[in-house]
């Protein structure tokens, strides 16, 4: 929690970036091949298999579109363990984030931080 901050605040977010640059980064930047399409169908494996998902994730390595970990079948990660892609970006209109397995952190990528 930030100086002066009370229990329970919101805080603005330059002020959650201020706090995560001087958290863990993660180490496997080099690992991204892809840049993220701008719109995707689904969880490519729900899709086969007709289920649903909650959100999805674009694997940065591949450009695999899995579901996220609320979902029931929860692709995005499951597809990270198997072939080793370690970083998913979110896919959810508006969201800019990425999310590193491996390293347990959330980053933005610099392209994306100018959608903010």
């Amino acid at each position: 929690m930030r100086a002066g901050a009370q229990k329970g605040t919101k805080c603005c977010r330059a002020e959650v970036r201020d706090i995560l640059a001087c958290v863990a980064i993660c180490s496997h930047l080099d690992q991204i091949t892809i840049d993220p399409p701008d719109s995707v169908e689904g969880c490519e494996d729900c899709l086969r298999t007709g289920d649903r998902w909650v959100h999805l994730r674009v694997c940065l390595s591949c450009g695999h579109v899995g579901c996220c970990d609320s979902s029931k079948n929860k692709h995005a990660s499951r597809h990270a363990n198997e072939v080793g892609h370690p970083i998913v970006r979110s896919a959810e209109e508006g969201e800019w984030w990425c999310w590193c397995y491996v390293d347990n952190v959330m980053f933005e990528l610099e392209d994306d931080a100018s959608h903010t």
